[in-house]
Formats: structure tokens, C-alpha cells, sequence
């Protein structure tokens, strides 16, 4: 690996507010290399983009997942698999929104809150890893400087959402959450400590109602979104069928028209050649009239 990547993977693994004094930093200690420059143009990435870094680091397992499911689904839409197909989109989009909700809760334990855009924004991220290989790897690498999107069908801007070229095919490692910092213990006895247990519980309480509310607003959000796309798609399956129909009585008709030509252009054939017939007969009549008159 080279060494810009080393310095990349460590500045796009650290809190999103550290990022940008720690990159000046290395570019100031490297001065007078040909790296500096190199580590001063590395971007600060965005909230979004951070969030998704972060998740790969500290939940590689379920990235990993997310990204099986997706080479899965397109091998499956490669080889037009209509029910492992429709079993892994249901998966992709079961995954994509509990992963999402994962990741907000890890980088509030980092002290980000991640507003409802930013997460459209990091699901958004996380499909287009399922459905585009090459964003797959980019969102593997753990530095992303922004978000993906991408239906699958136009190619995503996967160089402009890494840090550095060279970071397409790299893994971030896991990482494992920094402890917080050991006080130190001092026996003092606490007037207030039951207070404060209080305090600390009903404080856990909100936390975990809070994440409750998130976790079921995002079911709710993505379970709505799934009905309407398969009332939809069962709107459109009505609609083929009725087309079909309609194609198949728009062939039967043109097969009839088709014999009905077929018979007019033998009664055509056989009138003209009885009107040859008559017009010589009349020719012939009126010749011999006009001898008979001389």
C-alpha cells in the first residue's frame, strides 16, 4: 500500500471534525515532498460520505453483507432469475434501511446527528453499492469524500466520489470504537447519587425512545415505499396483460383483413377480365353493325 493511501485510510477513519486539522498537519510535517501537495488536496468529505466511512470501519460485517446481497442481485438480474430476483430486491431494501438506521446510531455515538437528508443520502449510498460494482468498491475503500446515487442503468461518479484514484480497490480495515478516557476514581461520597442514577436513566430512557422513533419512522418510510412500488408494479403487469390482449386481437383482425384482400384481389382479377371480354364483344358488335350500314 502505498504511503499516500496509509495517510488517507487514517485521516477519512477520524472524527468528521478532526479531519481537516490532522490533514493539514501530515501536509505541513511531509513540507518540501512531493506527498504534501498530494495530502492537502485530500477533501474533506462530506456528512454523508463521513457517515458511510465510518460505518465500514466499525460495522464491516454488515457492510460486507449489504455489499453480498448486491453482487448477488446483479448476478441474479444478469441471468434473469425472476423469483431470486425478487427475493433479493425485498433483501436489498430490508438491508439498506436497517443498515442506514445502524449507521446513524454510530455516528451519534461518535456526536453526529445525521439529519433525515443526510441518511436519504447514506441509503442512497448503500443501493447504489448494491446495484454498481464499481460503487461497490468505492464505498469499500472507507474513503468516500461524497455520496453515490445511481440506478444502475447510467454509471455513477465513482471518481469523483473518492479521495484518491488509487483508493478503488483498497478495503479500510475494521476499526474498533475509541474507548473514552478513564477518569480518575476518587471515594467521595455522593449526596446526589441517586439523583444522578435517575438522571442517567431517564436520560438512557429518551435515548433509546428517540432511536425507537427513528428505527420506526425509517420501517415505516421504507415498508410505504416498497407497497407503492408493488402496487405499482402490479398496475403495470394488468396493463401488459391488457395489451397483450388487445396485440393478439389487433393480429386476428389483420390475418382476416389479410384473406379478405386475398379474396378481393381474386374478384378484382376476374371482373377485369370479364370487362376485357365485354368491351371486345362490344367492339366486335359494332364493327359488324357498321359493315351491315355500308
Amino acid at each position: 500500500m502505498s504511503e499516500l493511501l496509509e495517510i488517507a485510510d487514517e485521516l477519512y477513519g477520524l472524527p468528521l471534525p478532526d479531519f481537516t486539522p490532522a490533514r493539514d498537519a501530515r501536509a505541513k510535517a511531509l513540507k518540501g515532498t512531493d506527498l504534501a501537495p498530494r495530502v492537502k488536496a485530500l477533501r474533506k468529505p462530506s456528512v454523508a460520505a463521513w457517515v458511510v466511512n465510518l460505518l465500514v470501519r466499525r460495522e464491516t460485517a454488515q457492510v460486507e453483507q449489504v455489499l453480498s446481497v448486491g453482487a448477488a442481485l446483479r448476478e441474479a438480474q444478469a441471468s434473469m432469475s425472476g423469483d431470486a430476483l425478487r427475493e433479493l430486491t425485498r433483501q436489498r431494501r430490508q438491508l439498506t434501511a436497517a443498515v442506514t438506521t445502524q449507521a446513524r446510531r454510530t455516528a451519534r455515538e461518535e456526536g453526529t446527528k445525521v439529519t433525515d437528508a443526510v441518511a436519504d443520502q447514506v441509503e442512497a449510498t448503500l443501493t447504489a453499492a448494491m446495484v454498481d460494482a464499481d460503487c461497490a468498491r468505492a464505498v469499500r475503500s472507507g474513503m468516500l469524500v461524497s455520496a453515490l446515487a445511481t440506478t444502475g442503468l447510467d454509471p455513477a461518479d465513482v471518481a469523483g466520489a473518492i479521495a484518491v484514484p488509487e483508493a478503488l480497490g483498497f478495503e479500510a480495515p475494521s476499526r474498533e470504537a475509541e474507548p473514552p478516557p478513564r477518569p480518575e476514581l476518587h471515594v467521595v461520597p455522593d449526596p446526589e447519587a441517586d439523583r444522578k442514577t435517575l438522571a442517567a436513566a431517564e436520560e438512557a430512557l429518551a435515548t433509546a425512545e428517540e432511536e425507537l422513533a427513528e428505527a420506526t419512522a425509517a420501517h415505516e418510510e421504507t415498508t410505504a415505499a416498497y407497497d407503492e412500488l408493488e402496487a405499482r408494479s402490479l398496475q403495470l403487469q394488468a396493463e401488459i396483460a391488457e395489451l397483450r390482449g388487445r396485440i393478439a386481437e389487433l393480429e386476428s383482425a389483420a390475418e382476416e383483413v389479410d384473406d379478405e384482400i386475398s379474396e378481393a384481389e381474386e374478384a378484382r382479377d376476374e371482373a377485369g377480365a370479364a370487362l376485357r371480354e365485354a368491351t371486345a364483344a362490344r367492339d366486335a358488335a359494332r364493327a359488324a353493325l357498321d359493315r351491315l350500314r355500308r
